[in-house]
Parts: structure tokens; sequence; C-alpha cells
């Protein structure tokens, strides 16, 4: 792996103004390696003195910390507490004399169209609408499907949905209707929540017909209620469709349903590489506790930041960016368009225009951006932030400097974050009272009990081996949605009462960990492992190249290889000559057996919308095979264009 230069370190004022630091002080600790070693010894304590320095304000007071008597695959947290995250998100601000009337939301559409809303003010939206809903046979236990780009209306819609004690199942705004629909029957969802449309790009992008198609394919479905965001003419169901502004009449104030803390609140589906999507069941006290803890304390958003995170509400960071900024009493920033329209430089200018101070990033959003050069980043003064958060996918070490260098002027650390939806947050992440290095992690978070195993149950060090989690945590999904076995099967399977990601993780000597890649994703080369990562670390080095995708795949003598996947920079011309020094580079920085005989240049990778490389579908595009569920592709052309590289190489 080779062992990175330190890039960042705290200076005594910084990490003494850490919330984490004064939260360890006031228990006795001055390094965080004693804390993490105390939290993990007593998770109850742990968790119990997280929902008192988060603030979270409870109906009802719980009677027990945590109860296992379940089995550690269902613990039930909080026994007894009653609360409701729409009142620790946005209630309890607005009837705080001191922030009801700071900034809750700044919202800005592709088009320009800006809205922004204090708490005060946001309440009453959600109020209203919490009356509207009820007043249409929305109940408690109910599942509401919000199929929405990132509006004023989605966060709305989250919070007076948790008021009413209904379920949230927030979806991916790209899908199609196909998509749609297998989540909104295997929720049972009766209500779905839509736009006429979306901007992206300068464009209109429809969505009313596929919620149609939806609405018509789906057994439960009652009502379409229908944000006007575009203005466009859509066919209307009058007994079925429903406008958004017609559920805000009531604007007095509603009380918000007292829940207990293990009531669900959000059903949010992860894609699974083969069969139906994972339905993964968050409770009150669960995912935004836990959001809020990784963003409040382990990132350091205080009342005064301003949190955005560039991504889609369909995805985890999507609800993670909406409680763990507003349980946190800060303001949070939505975006609908994308991050270089009309310009390379919306982003930055975006971070400049809302005073951003914990800007949220994938590596590849950074390495497309970087291709546009570092005059766009220089026009902006990007002093507010104070922190980078980046989710999704390993770094390699070029464009996690850019970053740094560029972006946050060698000041701003960059906070590594990997954990995933049924984890609520992060098991690993950068904390601010330690080093941190480029594209490793500093730490294990608080709470969390993560250990390295070999295939033995053996801990591991400075070797790969599987991430596991050896103890619950807040924020554990509550199972699947009524499916129990395939809950069981994909995480406590492999070892007894142990939790086994899906990650290939290797620690250091100096306590410094990387992620090598997926253990679905990882090569077995000639009996020796091999993380994609790697390869594909290697080949973003080399000047040519912008990024890369490595899978493998069967073959005959070493059981499987590695087939790389590289974009060209755009000055650069594809040349028999060049694709030979690139193996010829490979060979030279992994040695003759491990480096990919097989090198294809195409015009970019499958990509997710939050700018996730879509391994997966790489490789069964090139073995011709089918790919389960990628309906959250954001380019399917580019599955046409591997299987027509993968045709002419076999001819």
């Amino acid at each position: 792996m080779g062992t990175y230069e330190i890039a960042w370190t705290p200076t005594k004022e910084v990490k003494e103004s850490t919330r984490l630091y004064q939260w360890m002080r006031m228990h006795g600790y001055e390094h965080y390696d004693d804390f993490y070693k105390k939290s993990i010894e007593d998770i109850e304590w742990l968790w119990d003195q997280a929902v008192s320095v988060l603030e979270i304000e409870w109906y009802k007071s719980y009677s027990k910390t945590l109860n296992l008597s379940d089995g550690i695959q269902y613990p039930q947290w909080f026994v007894d507490g009653e609360m409701n995250v729409a009142h620790n998100a946005l209630d309890k601000w607005a009837h705080d004399a001191t922030k009801k009337d700071s900034v809750a939301l700044y919202w800005e559409g592709d088009n320009g169209d800006e809205v922004t809303y204090t708490f005060k003010e946001l309440q009453s939206k959600v109020d209203a609408f919490a009356h509207g809903l009820e007043n249409i046979g929305v109940n408690a236990g109910d599942i509401v499907t919000i199929y929405l780009p990132m509006l004023p209306e989605t966060l709305i819609s989250m919070l007076a949905i948790s008021k009413v004690g209904a379920i949230i199942c927030p979806t991916f705004s790209g899908y199609k209707a196909d998509a749609l629909t297998t989540r909104i029957d295997g929720s049972r969802s009766k209500f779905l929540i839509t736009a006429d449309g979306y901007y992206r790009r300068g464009k209109i992008v429809s969505m009313k017909e596929e919620a149609d198609r939806a609405a018509e394919q789906s057994e439960h479905l009652q009502n379409v209620i229908v944000v006007n965001r575009t203005g466009r003419k859509v066919e209307w169901k009058e007994q079925r469709d429903i406008p958004f502004d017609s559920l805000l009449s009531n604007s007095t104030e509603y009380r918000t349903k007292h829940t207990k803390a293990s009531d669900p609140f959000m059903l949010i589906y992860t894609s699974g590489t083969t069969g139906k999507p994972k339905g993964v069941l968050h409770s009150h006290a669960g995912f935004p506790v836990k959001s809020a803890f990784d963003a409040g304390i382990a990132m350091d958003v205080k009342k005064e930041d301003t949190l955005f995170w560039y991504t889609d509400m369909g995805w985890m960071m999507g609800p993670f960016l909406v409680y763990g900024g507003l349980l946190n009493g800060a303001s949070i920033v939505m975006f609908e368009g994308t991050p270089d329209y009309k310009e390379p430089d919306r982003l930055w200018e975006m971070v400049d225009k809302y005073n951003v101070t914990h800007l949220g990033i994938s590596p590849t959003l950074i390495r497309s951006l970087m291709k546009q050069g570092v005059e766009w980043v220089e026009k902006h003064d990007l002093s507010s932030l104070k922190l980078i958060g980046s989710t999704g996918e390993p770094w390699n070490p070029e464009p996690w400097q850019w970053l740094f260098k560029n972006v946050g002027k060698s000041k701003v650390p960059i906070f590594n974050y990997s954990g995933g939806t049924e984890v609520s947050g992060g098991i690993f992440g950068n904390v601010l009272v330690k080093p941190i290095q480029p594209v490793t992690f500093n730490a294990v978070l608080p709470g969390m009990d993560a250990d390295i195993f070999d295939d033995q149950g053996n801990s591991l060090q400075n070797e790969v081996g599987e991430l596991v989690l050896k103890q619950p945590w807040v924020g554990m999904t509550n199972s699947f949605f009524e499916d129990d076995e395939r809950y069981e099967k994909t995480y406590w399977s492999k070892f007894q009462d142990t939790w086994v990601h899906g990650d290939w993780v290797t620690v250091d000597n100096d306590g410094f960990f990387t992620i090598t890649g997926r253990s679905d994703d990882v090569l077995n080369v000639a009996g020796k492992r091999l993380g994609p990562a790697e390869v594909e670390s290697v080949l973003a080095s080399h000047d040519a190249i912008i990024e890369a995708g490595v899978v493998g795949v069967p073959h005959e003598l070493k059981g499987e290889e590695a087939v790389a996947f590289i974009v060209l920079h755009s000055n650069i011309e594809q040349t028999d000559q060049l694709m030979e020094e690139i193996k010829e580079y490979l060979v030279y920085k992994l040695g003759k057996a491990l480096a990919p005989k097989k090198v294809f240049a195409v015009s970019d990778l499958p990509k997710t919308r939050n700018a996730k490389v879509m391994r997966r579908a790489i490789k069964s595009a090139y073995l011709a095979k089918d790919s389960g569920d990628l309906s959250a592709l954001e380019n399917p052309e580019t599955i046409v264009e591997i299987r027509k590289v993968a045709q002419q190489s076999t001819s």
C-alpha cells in the first residue's frame, strides 16, 4: 500500500475547539485512542452520552439504553423512549428564540432559482403539509414514497411525514417507472410524492410520466401528490392526483406525533447485485441520531455552520445531509442541479455564495472537476470552508492532493468517510483531533467496534482482510423490510454474532486504515488477493489517464484476471503505443503476476448520479451477463460501449 506523508495536523487551537475534543475532556480523556477504547468497552455508556451531547429531546425518557434479549442482530435501543425526528430536526429550533430566525435551508435550482427558509418558516410549511397529509388519509405507520429531485418540497415532505408518524421511502430522482414500481410495491406504499419534472443542465427532465406508469403498475398506490416545479402540462387523473400546494392550506401548528424510539421512520432501498433491492429499515432514534453524531461530533458541524453535500435524496447521503445538519441546528444547502453547469465552477460558486463550512463530495466528482482546471476554483472565495467530506468510493492520491491543495489551500481537512446505508453513517472517518494522511482513514468512529478478520476470524494488521463489527451500534438497520432471512444471510452468516460489512480493509502500524475495495469486487489472481482500488490508483497516477475501473473476470489458469477500463484525458490520443506503455507501467508498478494484461480505453465509466463508479455494471457488460438492478445508473450508454469493446477484443 505504501504509507503516505501526514498532510494535515490539527493545531492545538483547532483541536481544542472541536466538539469531539471538548466531549472527550468532559469525560477525562485527552487522547482519542483512549476515548475510543472506552466507547467500545461500554457501548451503552457511549450512546447514552451521545444522545445527551446531541441534546436529543424526548417526550418520554428511555428506561434502558440497550436491550439485547433478541440477540445482537436485533438490538433494542432506548427502550420505552418516545421522541420524533421532526421535533428534534425542526420544532425545537423553531421554538428556540435564539434559533428560530436563523436559516434552516438554502435551496438552489439548476436554473438559478433560490429559496431560503428559516427554522420558523420551514416549520410553518411542514405543519401545513402535515395537516394536508392527514386530511387525505396518511396515518401513522403508512409508507409514503418520495420520488423527487432536491427541492424544498422534498425536505418539507420528509419532515411532515415524520410528524404524522408515517414512514418516508426516499427514492432516486432518476429512476424509470419499473425501478420505482419495484420500490412502491415492495413497501406497499399507498402514497407517492413526485413533481411534474425538474431542471438538469438547462433542460426539463420529465417525472410525472414515469410516476404515472409506476402508479398504473402498482397494486397499493392510492394517491400521487404532484409538485409543480416546471409548470409543464402533464396528464392529470382527477381521482388519484393531488397538487402539492393544495395540501398547504391549514397553517395552524401541527401537534407532532409521539413516536417510540424504535418506530420506523425511513425505509430506504439499496440496489442488490442480484435479485430485488434490499429495503433497509431505520427508526426515529436510529439513523437520525447516528447521522447527527457523525456530522456533529466527528465532522464538527455546529449551530452556526452550513452543511452542503452534493447528493440525491435516494442515496443515504441525502437523508444524512438533512438530519446531520438540522439535528445539530445547522443550515443545510440543497441543490437541484449539477456541479459543472452552467459553468465548471458552479460548485465553488455555491460554496462562496452560501458560506458553506462543510462540503461533501465524491472522489469521482473531483476527478471530473480537476479536468476543468484550477482557474475555476481560484475565481471564488472558499475561506468559509472548515472541512471537506468525502464518501462513496476510495481515493487515489492525485485527486486527493488536488482537492487539498487547490480547494482547501492545504489547510482544510478532508474527512474521508465510509460506512453505508445499513450503518446510517460511518464506520471509518478522519477525526479532527488526530493527523490526517491522504487517501486513508485515521480512526474508527466512536462506538463502532470494528476489526479486520482473515477467513478463520483472526484479527489482522498490515494485511488485507474482511471488515467486521463485533457489537451493535445506534443506527444499525432494523433488519431488511419483511426479510429477516436475507438480512441475517447478508451480514451475520460468516462469523458467529459478527457483522461482516463487505469491505476489504488493511490497517498499518500507525493506525491508518485503507479500504481496498468491496469484498465482492476483490480479485483473486493466482491465489493473491488484489483490491481493484489498488490497480485503479496505479492507473490514475499515469499522466494520460483521468480515471479507471478494474474488475476481475474468470481465467482458466489463474482462476481470475484483472481487466482495466480507462478514461484518457481529452487532449490525449489513443494509440497502440500508448496502450502498450500503460500496460508496461502496470507491470512496473504491480509486478507481472498481478498487472492487468487487458486494458481498454472508453469514453466514460458507468456511474450513479452521485458519481460512484459501478464496477459490477462494468463486469457484467464485459462478460455479457445480466447486471441485476441498474436503475441507479446515470449513463447507460457506457454499458453499450463496454459490451462493444469486449466483443471486439474476442473477435
